[in-house]
């Protein structure tokens, strides 16, 4: 498993891949993949004229359709477009950014990063065949979820906190999803994945002097955007063990080929992640339902 790459990504042949936020970086990199390994790629991105150039290199295997996961009006638009899929792959997301607000008036790290994907997963879930791969990160470890104040209306906004907490949120979903679909008997997977630290255009958006110093660290200490993407396409495609995580094996989880990651205590408390979904559902109002 430690040398695992692109090329024992098994045949995709009849497959259809749901990737968020495939207009660059990550989400580029494994739509990519996925189509070469002969799988339909629906890129579902915010940024449409970004995403068609790439979607044209890919060829006839990808289409693109818009999806602002900032806008729970444009994540219904876009379940509705859909008939169905084999694997969602949620993979977009922002990092770090200064204080401001969905179109639904969530804080814009937990709205997009996980509020718009809880909805999406929700609205899609009867539609997937196959599973669903949610993206965390090694920032998880940073977060704390707060359910008095999830959106940070009353405490002071601190950005890196609030991605923490998102992604901590990311990989705690991913978890208590899985839970629920083995509880109603279903053969649907639920898997979190994290890039470790790859080097792509979410460093460079948080408009302030962190821009500068990450652009080194990308150079210095970063692995490419091809290795970051291995854990997501490992875990959308190889056997995996239901509610797992994945990430690079090497250098404390920060580079290298992809295999079982460790997480915080915070992301196996299952209490916290219970009521992180209710209150996800209150917010969004997507509820799930579960079917065999």
């Amino acid at each position: 498993m430690s040398g695992w790459d692109i090329s024992d990504i098994p045949d995709q042949g009849g497959r259809t891949f749901i990737v968020t936020g495939a207009n660059s970086g990550l989400g580029a990199v494994t739509a990519r993949a996925l189509a070469g390994a002969g799988a339909k790629v629906i890129m579902a991105c915010r940024n449409e004229v970004k995403a068609r150039p790439i979607a044209a290199e890919i060829g006839g295997n990808a289409q693109v359709r818009r999806l602002d996961l900032a806008d729970l009006a444009s994540v219904r638009e876009f379940a509705d477009s859909i008939d169905s899929a084999d694997v969602l792959i949620n993979n977009a997301g922002v990092m770090a950014v200064p204080s401001r607000r969905t179109a639904d008036g969530f804080e814009m790290q937990i709205g997009t990063n996980h509020l718009g994907h809880f909805a999406l997963t929700g609205l899609l879930l009867d539609k997937i065949r196959d599973r669903v791969v949610t993206l965390s990160s090694g920032a998880h470890t940073l977060g704390r979820i707060d359910l008095e104040d999830l959106n940070w209306e009353r405490r002071k906004y601190q950005r890196w906190s609030a991605y923490g907490q998102s992604k901590l949120a990311n990989l705690m979903f991913a978890r208590e999803l899985q839970r629920r679909l083995t509880a109603a008997g279903s053969a649907k997977l639920s898997v979190a994945a994290h890039p470790g630290y790859a080097a792509t255009d979410l460093q460079s958006h948080t408009e302030s002097l962190m821009d500068g110093l990450m652009a080194v660290a990308n150079r210095v200490v970063a692995q490419s955007a091809e290795m970051g993407a291995l854990p997501s396409l490992y875990a959308a495609t190889a056997e995996v063990k239901p509610g797992g995580y994945y990430g690079p094996t090497g250098l404390r989880g920060l580079r290298g080929h992809p295999g079982p990651s460790g997480s915080s205590a915070a992301s196996k408390d299952e209490v916290t992640a219970r009521r992180l979904w209710e209150l996800s559902e209150q917010l969004t109002k997507v509820s799930y339902s579960f079917r065999r």
